[in-house]
């Protein structure tokens, strides 16, 4: 197996089913996220996020294109005050039983992963930004959360 370093996004967030979404890109190449596949995903969404328990609605999302044409979106949305909740789905994926080969196809994915290698970098920005401004001051700051994203660059190699 072979790690190719991807191109990490951030992109403002935006409302979707009454959530407040941070979201990152992760592509193969510096031209970023097809126009296509994001609104796709972003359509998408609300078939992966949780109901409301009380916790403020936010989630982060992570729209990944892979090398072979695939397209994948995670929903980690902040649960029982403290909790990652986590829906994922996939397109043009054959190996996860999407129909067709259409990058904007996706389906929800029923497996108990939590993301690929390209796609978890974003987990500990977010977690620590969670702990950061909601969790340590004495009234979390949700707008501050939501303002501290993960800067644009690589997905990470190790050294």
């Amino acid at each position: 197996m072979a790690f190719n370093e991807k191109f990490l996004r951030s992109r403002p967030p935006v409302e979707v089913a009454g959530r407040t979404v941070k979201r990152y890109h992760v592509t193969p190449g510096p031209d970023g996220m097809e126009s296509e596949v994001e609104r796709a995903a972003l359509a998408f969404l609300p078939a992966l996020l949780p109901e409301p328990d009380g916790t403020p609605s936010a989630t982060f999302a992570v729209i990944h294109r892979g090398g072979d044409g695939a397209a994948y979106v995670n929903a980690y949305s902040w649960v029982w005050d403290n909790v990652i909740h986590l829906r994922a789905a996939a397109a043009a994926q054959p190996a996860l039983g999407c129909p067709d080969d259409d990058p904007t196809h996706f389906i929800v994915l029923d497996r108990p992963w939590i993301g690929c290698v390209w796609e978890l970098p974003p987990i500990a920005h977010e977690r620590d930004a969670w702990v950061r401004h909601m969790l340590l001051p004495d009234k979390p700051d949700l707008e501050a959360y939501l303002a501290d994203s993960m800067p644009d660059g690589l997905t990470g190699r190790v050294a």
